[in-house]
This record gives structure tokens, C-alpha cells and sequence, in this order.
């Protein structure tokens, strides 16, 4: 399993762009547990605040399901 470490605030870029399209965090779950992620809400939480480091998997469903670009996904 790969994951990408925390090195600039893409927590908080996922928050911004799951709040800007309306989602709860349930809501983004839901999405992207749809497209055959395990992320559960505690899990998105954690990324979020930055206390979790994300899987590359999951890094590319969120992009998906947020129809957002990996610039935005790594702004910093």
C-alpha cells in the first residue's frame, strides 16, 4: 500500500473542495466507497485535519468524485 505524505495542507485542500460542492463528510464517503474505496468518515476526518496520511488510491477517487484537478488537490 502507498501512501502520499503530508508535506502541504491537502487536507485541508479536500475540505474546501468537499465543502465548496456541498458534500458532508458522510456524503464524500459514500461517493467514494461507491467507486470501491474503504475510506470510512473517521478516516476522511483524519485526513482532513491532517493527522492521517492519504492512499494514493484514495488521493485519485476523491479526485474523481470531486471533479477536481490534482493542482487543486495539492495547492499549497
Amino acid at each position: 500500500m502507498q501512501y502520499i505524505l503530508k508535506d502541504i495542507g491537502m487536507g485541508e485542500n479536500i475540505k474546501k473542495l468537499r465543502s465548496a460542492r456541498g458534500l458532508t463528510q458522510n456524503q464524500l464517503v459514500e461517493k467514494v466507497q461507491l467507486m470501491g474505496s474503504s475510506m470510512s468518515r473517521e478516516t476522511l476526518a483524519q485526513i482532513e485535519t491532517g493527522r492521517r496520511n492519504i492512499k494514493a488510491s484514495d488521493l485519485k477517487v476523491l479526485k474523481i468524485v470531486l471533479n477536481a484537478t490534482y493542482d487543486e488537490l495539492f495547492e499549497g
